[in-house]
């Protein structure tokens, strides 16, 4: 089956989009101009004619203009090789309508699967320019899912901060999507979500959100977990970890910290259980933190901030225990902000046995990830940027993912996790219905930095 991905969201680096939908714009490629090089020679190794590159780049047209190196051209399809006008599209249902245009079509399972990315898709703040990054790994998931034999048909449309999404909503192309991934904006995903739920399309909401659609919509399928959720989701894993050990936790005087939700069900569970933990303090004299360690159990230690300054603290107060009492078994579980800390504590990190959980982590060692950045790289010219959490690998885990799933499963697929057997380059995912509503991620995993100077992941 004819692949049939296309490259709409870079359009949107160059250009502004505003409330247009980017799908209706229909480009090759993108190309990043070197030296010595000519429109000449740029057109010829296309298969264009200049006036065609011309066409498609109309600053080209300007008084004076030079192709300098660097610049950025778009790439369009030669003539007649161009897909077909979207605004062509037969229209679909109405926004009343109960059906959609791919219940009467072939089997998602036997045909491309057709994506929609509804997200700021621009150039002008950091939102826009994280999006970005998150499509381009949407379009690299889509590459290798092809070399797989799974077929995409991949449309894009800016909906900015500002946007009114239901106009967005209006291109026919909208409502021949099988999984649409979006929106980044709370006030988008009701009138987003009530469209796909009319027309039995998936929406992959891929980032936070406030709003509780999910509880009511089953087109839903919401990546982000709050605070209470994971705060549960850390305890049991805690426990599941350290069940046999001695916990101790740390008072770190500070008064900023929100980490007293966890501390809390942490210590809940615990009683619960019977198990007896210790309590102490960063500024207690050293012979009084000693007496809360356990000579015949291994030791678990637990902050309750993730502050860099405490953590820096504890490590010297334990390095010093360590010191004077060799034999003693540490291990620690810290907070997903100690990620960012491997710069300056990752000798500690393993010295200590630390353990860290969050709900997304991409190792620097792992071959995999090597492999991304440079396709990344290759592909686009450029670095992911450098954020905690890399969105070009957020967006191929879950494109990949969703995509695999569609493909195996069509409308019965569920997003559990054992239905489509990827181990993630950075985001896990396992989703569970909430209610009689849509579906949740429930994946964690937990980051180990082991005594053997190596780093695990632990998914669940």
């Amino acid at each position: 089956m004819k692949h049939l991905l296309r490259y709409f969201l870079l359009l949107t680096v160059l250009t502004f989009c505003a409330d247009t939908a980017c799908g209706q714009q229909i480009f090759k490629d993108l190309h990043e101009v070197q030296r010595k090089e000519t429109i000449f020679g740029i057109a010829r190794d296309n298969g264009l004619t200049v006036q065609e590159l011309i066409n498609a780049n109309p600053e080209m047209n300007a008084p004076g203009y030079e192709l300098k190196k660097g610049a950025v051209i778009k790439i369009p399809f030669p003539a007649g090789q161009a897909p077909k006008d979207p605004s062509a599209v037969t229209p679909q249902p109405s926004a009343t309508a109960t059906t959609t245009s791919a219940s009467a079509d072939v089997d998602m399972r036997q045909r491309e699967i057709r994506v929609g990315v509804m997200l700021p898709l621009h150039n002008n703040n950091g939102d826009g320019k994280r999006m970005v990054e998150y499509y381009r790994g949407v379009l690299m998931a889509c590459d290798s899912l092809r070399a797989n034999g799974v077929s995409t048909d991949v449309r894009a449309w800016n909906v900015a901060e500002d946007s009114d999404i239901r106009e967005t909503l209006q291109d026919p192309n909208a409502a021949r999507c099988d999984v649409i991934i979006g929106p980044l904006y709370d006030k988008q995903v009701k009138p987003l979500g009530d469209f796909a739920k009319a027309r039995g399309i998936r929406v992959l909401i891929p980032f936070s959100t406030k709003t509780t659609e999910v509880y009511d919509n089953g087109a839903l399928f919401q990546v982000y977990q709050n605070g209470n959720t994971l705060n549960e989701a850390y305890v049991y894993r805690f426990y599941q970890q350290f069940k046999d050990c001695h916990p101790i936790l740390i008072d770190c005087n500070d008064s900023t910290s929100t980490k007293g939700g966890f501390t809390s069900s942490l210590r809940r569970k615990l009683e619960q259980e019977g198990i007896i933990y210790s309590i102490t303090n960063l500024r207690s004299s050293e012979e009084m933190f000693q007496k809360n360690f356990s000579t015949t159990q291994p030791n678990v230690v637990i902050l309750n901030t993730s502050r860099s300054a405490e953590l820096n603290v504890a490590f010297a107060k334990l390095n010093g225990l360590k010191m004077n009492n060799p034999n003693l078994q540490i291990s620690m579980f810290g907070y997903p902000e100690w990620l960012q800390y491997t710069r300056t504590h990752l000798d500690n990190f393993y010295k200590f046995d630390v353990y860290v959980p969050s709900t997304y982590y991409m190792n620097p060692l792992s071959a995999r990830t090597e492999r991304l950045r440079l396709k990344y790289r290759w592909n686009f010219h450029q670095d992911m940027q450098s954020y905690p959490q890399k969105f070009a690998a957020t967006g191929f885990d879950q494109a990949y993912f969703f995509i695999k799933g569609l493909h195996l499963y069509g409308k019965s697929f569920t997003g559990a996790s054992a239905m489509v057997g990827y181990t993630p380059v950075q985001t896990p995912l396992h989703f569970e219905r909430i209610g009689n509503g849509g579906m949740q991620n429930r994946a964690i995993l937990l980051v180990h930095y082991t005594r053997e100077q190596r780093i695990e992941t632990i998914n669940f």
